[in-house]
């Protein structure tokens, strides 16, 4: 676990960002299995007993790379339109999951195998779904989708086939699968099925 009161910056920062780096590249390169302290330390360029003191074993590690995953700026797409929106997050979406190496794919298998992974992972989605909260209110304020309609059901519905099409089936990159769901999940939106009692 991360030391909240570390100062930002400097040393604590760049070591931080060397053994999340080895951690990435060990999961892409090796898959969980062979994850341990040692080779991300050795990886890091850095002492083992640094990495033990600051994130305790492989699950510390998994979940701090998932917590800086959400320590960024990044806002959803706006495009001016809710299709437009859904469909270029579902293009964010699918260009992460198909990146070689397959960082984001590894993160989520080995999420299966760490608690502590699996608990930071759930923590940046949620994050990660508040902040797209904004796509469905924009559309409401376009008069695009009826008011009342949730946010996140809308939200999962859109994005929901991206991740099965690539991780549940591993079916090759469809270029027009982003634009589709999303249409389908507009037209499910503006039908109110996302609306409170639907």
């Amino acid at each position: 676990m991360t030391n909240p009161t570390a100062r930002p910056g400097g040393r604590t920062a760049r070591i931080r960002a060397q053994v999340l780096d080895a951690v990435r590249a060990e999961l892409a390169e090796h898959g969980y299995d062979s994850l341990t302290v040692d080779t991300v330390a050795a990886r890091a360029g850095v002492h083992r007993t640094t990495v033990y003191r600051r994130w305790g074993d492989v699950g510390g590690l998994l979940a701090d790379v998932y917590d800086a995953a959400g320590d960024d700026d990044w806002e959803p797409p706006d495009t001016g339109s809710l299709h437009g929106d859904l469909a270029a997050l579902n293009e964010e979406i699918q260009a992460a999951m198909v990146m070689r190496p397959p960082i984001m794919e590894a993160l989520i298998a080995a999420s299966f195998r760490s608690e502590a992974a699996a608990d930071a992972q759930r923590r940046l989605w949620e994050d990660r779904y508040v902040r797209c909260e904004v796509i469905v209110e924009r559309a409401i304020g376009r008069a695009e989708i009826p008011p009342g309609t949730g946010a996140r059901r809308l939200l999962v519905t859109a994005t929901a086939p991206v991740y099965h099409h690539l991780v549940l089936l591993r079916a090759p990159l469809d270029p027009a699968l982003p634009a589709d769901a999303a249409r389908t999940a507009v037209l499910a939106a503006v039908a109110g099925a996302f609306t409170e009692g639907s």
